[in-house]
């Protein structure tokens, strides 16, 4: 299977909606352009900052839609799944191959805590119900509470065709590398999932990032790995230093409201999470983030 496509930064791209929380189709339709425009290599659909547990199904379909019809084919198209029951990722997954996603992106079960041979069977299934189809596992342990472990991982990389690759959100570099590690002799494709250490993982073998700051600042996310992906380690590593700090104001804001404030703060226009969020209040947390965005030269 081919998998050379799978490089570079990957943006979950965050969900515009209307005052009745139905995707605003021009707002989407203008942020995939942005973030095309911005330099990314690639288009996440409802991962975490997409806010996928707040979508029904059938506005997931449409949504999806309209980013690959936007995307025209320009960047590939992955399809997050975030299900807990192993038959609705199925249908999920089946939903995204009927309308031409590149690959999908399945998160472990969250709320559960699976045995090794549950995830096994978890992951396994639902990528033999979509053959031919790339699959990445999404490693989340701050959102569900546990981690998969590398030698799961091994496994699945070695045993299932279509699972080539993975996100590791753990912010733990040690795992990211053992990921890495542990897979490199079957051209297993591990990005990172953290925006801080996009430069880190780089080094330790990741293809690329799937990176939140690519819906607001892609143009100092990409330049991370494009210096990186040109021979200039320097470079790069300012360009990561440049970016922290305003990665690291979002902290303070609850999650995933400040992506969002973010991008308005940029004029992206994007709008207001979904209930029960709220944007960040003015305040010391928003202050912090227009202080940093201002230093980094964003607003």
């Amino acid at each position: 299977m081919n998998t050379d496509f799978m490089k570079g930064v990957v943006v979950p791209i965050l969900t515009p909606i209307d005052e009745d929380e139905k995707i605003d189709e021009k707002k989407l339709r203008k942020q995939v352009d942005y973030v095309i425009e911005g330099g990314v290599l690639g288009i996440l659909a409802f991962g975490s900052n997409g806010e996928f547990y707040m979508v029904e199904e059938d506005e997931m379909e449409r949504g999806l839609q309209i980013i690959i019809d936007q995307t025209a084919g320009r960047v590939p198209v992955y399809f997050g799944i975030g299900a807990i029951s192993t038959k609705k990722c199925c249908r999920l997954a089946k939903m995204a191959r009927k309308y031409g996603a590149a690959g999908i992106s399945i998160l472990q079960p969250m709320f559960l805590k699976p045995t090794e041979k549950e995830l096994f069977l978890h992951f396994k299934t639902i990528a033999d119900c979509v053959p031919g189809l790339p699959v990445l596992l999404y490693n989340n342990p701050g959102r569900v509470g546990y981690t998969m472990s590398g030698s799961l991982v091994e496994r699945l990389a070695h045993e299932v065709e279509n699972i080539v690759g993975m996100k590791d959100t753990s912010g733990d570099i040690t795992q990211t590398a053992e990921f890495i590690r542990r897979t490199r002799d079957v051209d297993f494709k591990v990005f990172g999932g953290k925006d801080t250490l996009l430069y880190a993982s780089l080094c330790h073998g990741a293809v690329g990032g799937v990176c939140t700051a690519a819906n607001f600042m892609p143009e100092l996310i990409t330049d991370v790995y494009n210096k990186f992906a040109a021979g200039d380690m320097k470079g790069s590593l300012e360009a990561q230093f440049k970016l922290n700090p305003v990665r690291l104001s979002m902290d303070g804001a609850s999650f995933p409201v400040a992506a969002k404030d973010m991008a308005n703060l940029r004029g992206r226009n994007i709008g207001l999470p979904y209930k029960p969020n709220l944007a960040t209040p003015d305040g010391p947390v928003l202050e912090t983030i227009k202080k940093e965005m201002k230093t980094a030269g964003l607003l």
